[in-house]
């Protein structure tokens, strides 16, 4: 009988992405998904799906037995919401519910896929490594304050509970299968449709959702236990990422660029309408803005060294993305 590995967030984008690889790999894949969540990435022969909360121990002691592996990718994933404090405990007491119920089920590797987000950047801009994290009160928005503090908990568990885990920090995965679209998902469905006229000065490191899924399985069978890992791709300025959507789509790119300082009213209005109408994420949040001020550029040298990891062009990745979004109507 093949491996059982379990999948948290199965039916977002990484964690689809991850039970893909499992499944082409030869492991039998069980999947933790919410009862609300959607069920558009889960249609894969040999899945099998257990509805439960990750915040609930009882629940996720259910969908765990039997597994030797664990891979808790589930995450909330929003920069902005009414309550941030929401984000906050989504993200740290759900990884508290996995990673206590794994270490009492004994299971032989937890994967945990935590963030770049997490990782202190260089002051001169040069891709940063894993060797610095932010402190919790550094971290712009409930997004990364969450994600720290969710990783520091993995960790303190690896040193002081001997949980055998190991921990992957993607960067910005774009491809297919971006069902919700991500933040980044939107700024390309957002530029292929030619509602982008400008941007401003900032920096991101792109990879394949496929890429980072790989990474996971790698990081399962050769990471090191108490190590993190960065599963990026290459680094690109925004200018660039534009320029790059545009030829693919046959657009003109825009050449407009725009100081921040001017985005922040649109930003404040963005979320004020929001708050009180839409409920939904706007596309200009201030902690967006915040991050943007930084060239977000990583290096994955330590994965590429210790697990043989590697990553495609960004230019497969996006059109690999824009594909996707086209058949699935978003991009018309």
């Amino acid at each position: 009988m093949a491996d059982l590995a379990l999948v948290t967030g199965a039916s977002g984008f990484v964690g689809s992405a991850v039970a893909r690889a499992l499944l082409a790999a030869g492991y039998s894949v069980r999947a933790l998904v919410r009862a609300s969540s959607p069920r558009t990435n889960l249609d894969l022969p040999g899945l099998k799906i257990v509805e439960g909360d990750m915040r609930d121990e009882r629940a996720v002691s259910s969908a765990m037995a039997g597994a030797r592996c664990v891979f808790h990718v589930a995450a909330d994933y929003r920069l902005w919401a009414p309550d941030p404090g929401e984000i906050v405990r989504n993200n740290l007491e759900g990884t508290r519910a996995v990673l206590h119920t794994a270490k009492a089920a004994g299971v032989e590797r937890v994967v945990y896929t935590s963030s770049v987000a997490v990782l202190r950047l260089n002051p001169d801009g040069t891709p940063a490594d894993e060797s610095t994290m932010l402190n919790e009160n550094e971290a712009i928005g409930a997004y990364k304050r969450s994600k720290v503090a969710a990783e520091l908990l993995a960790l303190e568990m690896a040193r002081d509970d001997a949980l055998p885990v190991v921990i992957v920090n993607p960067s910005t995965p774009i491809g297919p299968r971006d069902v919700r679209p991500t933040p980044t998902g939107r700024i390309i469905v957002e530029a292929a449709s030619g509602r982008i006229p400008a941007f401003v000065d900032t920096g991101l490191n792109l990879v394949h959702v496929d890429d980072v899924a790989h990474g996971h399985l790698l990081a399962l069978q050769v990471g090191r236990v108490g190590e993190r890992y960065i599963l990026g791709g290459e680094n690109v300025t925004l200018a660039r990422m534009l320029e790059a959507i545009a030829q693919l789509v046959g657009r003109k790119p825009s050449t407009v660029r725009l100081p921040r300082r001017l985005l922040y009213p649109i930003a404040w209005t963005s979320e004020l309408f929001a708050r009180f109408v839409t409920g939904r994420e706007p596309f200009a949040t201030l902690d967006g803005l915040r991050m943007a001020k930084y060239r977000m550029f990583f290096t994955s040298a330590k994965a590429q060294s210790e697990l043989g990891y590697t990553a495609r062009p960004v230019t497969e990745a996006l059109r690999d993305a824009i594909d996707w979004f086209r058949q699935a109507g978003t991009i018309r």
